[in-house]
């Protein structure tokens, strides 16, 4: 297998970068001009994100086959989502990882509608956490995924939440996959993975990581979703 020289390492994390800004460009166009509004199904909020992603990312925008949006009891539920209604007091997880599959990346967020204090706690921990973890990694080069994990478990902890999923994040470039890790725990930011976050991979490419923090309120039954990259920003 052919060895990446710096320039193939930098014009990566570049191409990383890139699909991390459109998708901060575009989730800003879409609360700017309120495409997520109480009445309007989840299909039809879709539809309206994918006029302004083709503005943003092109004409790759009109070949996406999945969802962008799940609004309330959707946000909590795994599978095949039903189509939805938004609600007035829902909590709305915008996922662009359709749009990010050629910068082999994601981004995702939680928008809350309506006056709720308990659920704008929830997405503000969900942000603050997501700050940590990036902190986390700062502070020490050698962090496994592993310790990161166990950050992550005990600053959703402290914040009185659950950490939902069986890890927080994933290796650029790794498709999701429920139940991730029990093949190939080093792709994962979980509780198997030993090896340190920052390393090289057998090309020659440095590991870049994609942090998804997915923070549950089970007194209420709220999810809040954050998603990034993380070792880049």
């Amino acid at each position: 297998m052919a060895t990446l020289d710096r320039t193939d390492v930098g014009l990566r994390a570049l191409h990383l970068l890139e699909g991390q800004r459109m998708a901060q460009r575009l989730f800003a166009q879409v609360i700017g001009t309120q495409v997520i509004r109480p009445g309007r199904s989840e299909e039809e909020v879709d539809n309206r994100i994918a006029l302004l992603a083709r503005d943003v990312f092109g004409a790759r925008a009109s070949r996406v086959g999945r969802r962008f949006v799940r609004a309330g009891s959707d946000t909590v539920v795994g599978g095949r989502w039903p189509e939805r209604v938004v609600g007035a007091q829902d909590l709305v997880v915008v996922d662009f990882e359709p749009l990010l599959a050629p910068y082999e990346t994601g981004f995702a967020r939680t928008v809350v509608l309506g006056d709720g204090p308990v659920r704008r706690g929830l997405v503000h921990d969900a942000a603050v956490v997501a700050a940590g973890a990036r902190e986390a990694l700062r502070a020490d080069d050698s962090l496994t995924g592993r310790e990161l994990h166990a950050t992550v478990r005990g600053l959703a902890a402290g914040a009185g939440r659950r950490l939902g999923g069986r890890h927080c994040g994933r290796l650029t470039g790794t498709a999701p996959a429920h139940g991730a890790g029990a093949a190939r725990p080093e792709l994962f930011i979980g509780p198997h993975n030993d090896l340190p976050l920052r390393r090289t991979l057998g090309e020659g490419c440095r590991a870049h990581w994609i942090l998804q923090i997915r923070l549950v309120d089970e007194l209420h039954g709220h999810t809040a979703v954050h998603t990034e990259l993380l070792d880049l920003v």
